[in-house]
């Protein structure tokens, strides 16, 4: 019960059963779930990282080391873990990788302001700090960067395997298949608009069914319809196929309005029947006309209409899905057509080959071989669902680092080098700063770091005589691309090494955690309307308080 006191008399603000928390209080235990959250996801960093089983209520496990699954998955309550989730999204979304190092990012922000403010510094000036020392560390990750194009064979695979590195789908021959077939689908579908390249993620689907071995996924220079030949007297194999894209039914449609047909004798109804065969009839002989022999249709296909169809000889597949209609337009070249009367020979598209084929017991139809698809599908196998569902994850975030190197032009070096560049360039700017800001540009710098910290940590390295050592090798010009190699358990040059990642994954990385932590500084007063605190502690803070925030 939340009440004021005024004058000796008591209002009731809020219900009976709220809670609230205030000041410093509230601002503690936001840093505390918010590192919290960070820490859960920051041994799965690197190659070497961990993976967590995530089991949900009704049973069905997850077993991943990929940031935004893991924290999707996890259900959490607190609001600011939520915006943790929510950072995991963004990065996911805008650039399809780097969302551990995000999240990681944002938990030691927040831990080293919580230090700040015990320290007496007030938010606002954490705050200031924070949003100078972003500016500054994308400016410095900018400088650092280098110039890549879809012509640059070599280093889109090197990104790629760098993306794929940490997951733990196989072996290092079956990840580099997965990668050819990543840059393949990446290089098919990217169109050239003046001087950049723009790449339309939604084109290349990734499909996938379990059986066989994650080698046998395969790239298809085309569309992979998770359907049947709606008929079985139907062509079950067509070459040089001439498809037609309906968003019409072939089946007589119920009207708009009520109405009510009377029918008073057999010969009415014989009439009635014989009119609806000779409509649809007609709806197919539109269809012939048009030259189509393969039908994909987003509707309906009445069993009269799929007779007629299979006696032309014509293939159809019927509730095909709009996003697949959409692909399957950009593979062939057809158009989709919304009346009948309107598909003409011009509408069609072509494929190579439509064929119906049985994978693991289940009837799919390949769309393949066409000429030059704008859209094309990954069918990727695996022996259980969660390593299909794993392989999937790991090809959506290599699919989103290339793009990101592609369109955005530019790439660093990974392995913490290029954090450990931009946090002694953010020391230096610091200085020249001055004021209580001073400090919480150090602070930036000093969360920066974590992601070599982390690196190491898993390598089962020192991470603070690896973190010296590469301080040490970036004081020089000549080490400036000094990172941490988990394979050799050693300080190595990222370079030379062919360790690299898009600038794009880096400044989102730090512009999401960056922006998600201010937003969680600025909160000095929780109000919660439920009828009950929550178990764990006022505000849903983890037992033990703020003890767990020590490395």
């Amino acid at each position: 019960m939340a009440e004021n006191q005024l004058g000796g008399n008591q209002y009731m603000v809020l219900p009976e059963g709220a809670s609230r928390l205030l000041g410093k209080e509230a601002q503690r235990t936001n840093i505390a779930v918010g590192y919290a959250v960070a820490s859960i996801v920051k041994t799965t960093l690197g190659p070497k990282g961990m993976d967590k089983m995530l089991v949900s209520e009704l049973g069905d496990i997850v077993i991943t080391n990929d940031g935004a699954t893991i924290l999707e998955e996890m259900n959490v309550e607190h609001p600011v873990a939520k915006i943790l989730v929510e950072v995991a999204k963004t990065q996911d979304k805008e650039v399809g990788d780097g969302t551990t190092s995000a999240v990681i990012v944002a938990g030691d922000l927040l831990r080293n302001a919580g230090n700040l403010l015990d320290q007496g510094i007030p938010p606002a000036a954490i705050i200031k700090g924070y949003e100078m020392a972003k500016d500054k560390a994308l400016a410095a990750l900018k400088a650092a960067s280098n110039s890549i194009s879809i012509k640059d064979h070599d280093k889109l695979e090197k990104i790629a395997k760098i993306s794929i590195g940490s997951k733990n789908i196989g072996s290092d021959a079956t990840k580099n298949t997965l990668v050819k077939l990543a840059i393949q689908a990446i290089e098919q579908v990217a169109t050239n608009e003046g001087d950049k390249y723009v790449i339309d993620k939604d084109f290349i689907k990734l499909e996938k069914k379990e059986g066989g071995s994650i080698d046998d996924t395969e790239f298809i220079n085309g569309v992979l319809v998770d359907k049947e030949m709606a008929h079985p007297g139907m062509p079950k194999s067509v070459k040089d196929a001439k498809i037609a894209l309906l968003d019409v039914a072939l089946e007589i449609e119920k009207t708009e309005t009520d109405a009510k047909i009377e029918i008073t004798s057999p010969e009415q109804m014989q009439a009635f029947l014989n009119q609806e065969e000779k409509m649809l009839k007609q709806m197919v002989e539109k269809v012939v006309k048009s030259k189509a022999n393969v039908v994909f249709v987003q509707k309906g296909i009445d069993d009269v209409a799929q007779h007629y169809l299979a006696k032309a000889g014509i293939s159809a597949v019927r509730r095909v899905k709009k996003s697949d209609i959409e692909k399957l337009a950009k593979a062939t070249g057809a158009r989709m057509v919304t009346s009948l009367d309107d598909l003409t020979t011009a509408d069609l598209g072509f494929a190579g080959l439509v064929e119906e084929r049985k994978i693991s017991g289940e009837q799919m139809v390949f769309v393949e071989k066409c000429k030059h698809p704008k859209s094309v599908t990954i069918f990727i196998r695996g022996g259980t669902k969660q390593t299909t569902d794993e392989v999937e994850r790991a090809i959506t975030d290599v699919i989103g680092a290339l793009t990101s190197a592609v369109e955005g032009g530019k790439y660093v070096t990974g392995g913490g080098s290029t954090e450990i560049e931009v946090a002694m360039k953010l020391r230096d700017a610091a200085t020249d700063i001055g004021g209580r800001e001073q400090l919480a540009m150090q602070s930036f710098a000093d969360a920066l770091e974590v992601i070599p910290k982390s690196l190491a940590d898993s390598a089962g390295m020192d991470p603070i005589d690896t973190l010296v050592q590469l301080r040490s090798k970036h004081k020089s010009a000549s080490g400036k691309s000094f990172g941490v190699d988990v394979y050799s358990n050693v300080v190595a040059d990222m370079d030379k090494l062919g360790v690299i990642e898009p600038l794009k994954v880096k400044s989102q990385a730090i512009t999401s955690a960056t922006e998600a932590t201010v937003s969680i500084l600025r909160i000095d007063d929780m109000i919660s309307s439920k009828g009950s605190k929550p178990a764990a502690g006022p505000g849903g803070m983890p037992p033990g308080g703020m003890g767990g925030m020590e490395d």
